[in-house]
């Protein structure tokens, strides 16, 4: 097999022909942002390791550390915008917008394995943008973004099945008081910290412990069934800021090539599974997608779209 190409002329060459294309996210799409990253330098909380607070077996043992780390991913979930590689992204679920970029593009879906909403909220503010007072194939398309691993601000109960989304910033004023330890989480976890089971979030229909909404590890991500269609149909797969170490997720550019469709990888750094990739385009992900896509100022905007 030979090496992957960075060669963007011929990329833009396969975009003129793919019917089908999935993006699947990982958290380097939203580190521009300021979100934190569970792994490399900068990760979340440096001397824990996060991935095994992100499970339900930790939050059994420990929900006082969980929530407090849960609540640090808010906090700074709650401060960012989204940036240019969210809003370009947004604007492809556009049908219009999309053929600028793949003329011969019927749809366009967004997996993201990220939780800070940021992909919906750029959907959200391009739909506010635009307004109602347009074209259908001028409107973006929020069923284009599926939240695989659900949703930073989704609190559910660990006893009935209430679940509401709550952008409330702190949850519980227990876990406010926890802010002045945001820079120096090495910390988290100790008995100075520790906060009683009663005091952390509850339900809001039958008062028992509330746990954070998102997929942990070990959980079954959300929309499955949806994915597998989607990843089935795709002719390309475009794999932005993810280390495809996580499962299923990781499995799905593999799928795509499989089925003799195009992987393109758009990373700010090399990853082992990209031997398996036809494309990757090493860098920043919203300097790396506008460039190769061959995205401008020329391009219309998010207010303006031609018919």
């Amino acid at each position: 097999m030979p090496p992957p190409s960075n060669n963007v002329d011929d990329f833009r060459a396969i975009l003129q022909q793919v019917k089908h294309i999935v993006v699947i996210a990982g958290a380097g799409l939203s580190a521009a942002s300021g979100i934190p990253t569970f792994r490399g330098a900068g990760g979340m909380w440096r001397s824990l390791d996060a991935t095994s607070l992100a499970t339900p077996t930790a939050f059994a043992a420990n929900p006082s550390l969980v929530w407090q780390f849960y609540h640090h991913r808010r906090v700074k979930a709650l401060e960012a915008s989204p940036n240019a590689a969210h809003e370009l992204l947004a604007k492809m679920s556009i049908p219009n917008y999309l053929k600028t970029i793949a003329p011969a593009a019927k749809t366009f879906h967004l997996v993201t394995q990220n939780v800070d909403r940021l992909s919906t909220r750029a959907m959200d503010v391009l739909s506010a943008q635009i307004g109602k007072d347009v074209k259908l194939a001028d409107r973006p398309r929020p069923v284009s973004v599926i939240e695989m691993h659900g949703r930073l601000f989704d609190v559910k109960c660990t006893k009935c099945d209430w679940c509401t989304e709550d952008l409330s910033n702190p949850l519980c004023s227990t876990l406010g008081a926890t802010d002045a330890l945001l820079d120096d989480y090495h910390d988290a976890g100790s008995k100075e910290n520790d906060i009683p089971e009663d005091a952390l979030p509850r339900c809001q229909q039958c008062g028992a412990l509330a746990r954070p909404g998102v997929v942990w590890f070990d959980e079954k991500p959300l929309r499955l069934d949806d994915i597998n269609s989607i990843v089935y149909k795709a002719d390309l797969c475009l794999v932005v800021g993810t280390s495809s170490t996580v499962y299923p997720a990781a499995g799905y550019a593999y799928r795509v090539k499989r089925h003799n469709g195009t992987v393109a990888v758009f990373n700010l750094e090399p990853n082992k599974g990209d031997e398996h990739a036809d494309f990757v385009f090493l860098g920043r992900c919203e300097d790396e997608l506008p460039r190769v896509l061959g995205v401008s100022e020329s391009k219309p905007s998010s207010t303006k779209f031609e018919v």
